[in-house]
């Protein structure tokens, strides 16, 4: 298979932002309230909800575009989707690493680092 590596981590990918966004849909106020509390002290302290909107339209758009590039990669070894699929996952990743530092949660942000390494390596390959 030419694309393998390609395919697994957009199905990674895919998998990782489609649940984080489904999450967000189904429990909105739980979100809303523990974001409140975890951004309390920073300049985002009354932006929460369109803040976290926002990142989950782009968890919505990376999921998708990671669904479809790794099935565009399977069927047709066309990579032009998993390519922006991975260009929007690094986008939302770098959009939430800079929350968890504007809210001082570095175990937070060490962990989204984990998620971006092979975003940034799919994105290389395929550039």
């Amino acid at each position: 298979m030419v694309y393998a590596a390609h395919i697994l981590v957009t199905a990674f990918l895919a998998i990782t932002f489609l649940q984080s966004a489904y999450d967000k849909v189904m429990d909105w106020p739980g979100n809303i309230a523990w974001l409140k509390q975890h951004f309390a002290q920073t300049i985002l302290k009354n932006r929460v909800p369109l803040a976290l909107l926002h990142v989950m339209v782009l968890e919505l758009i990376s999921g998708i575009l990671c669904l479809a590039g790794s099935i565009q990669l399977y069927a047709y070894h066309n990579k032009v989707l998993a390519l922006y699929g991975g260009i929007f996952s690094c986008i939302t990743l770098i959009m939430l690493l800079f929350g968890q530092r504007l809210a001082k949660d570095y175990d937070g942000a060490r962990t989204i680092v984990i998620y971006f390494v092979p975003a940034v390596l799919l994105v290389y390959w395929l550039s």
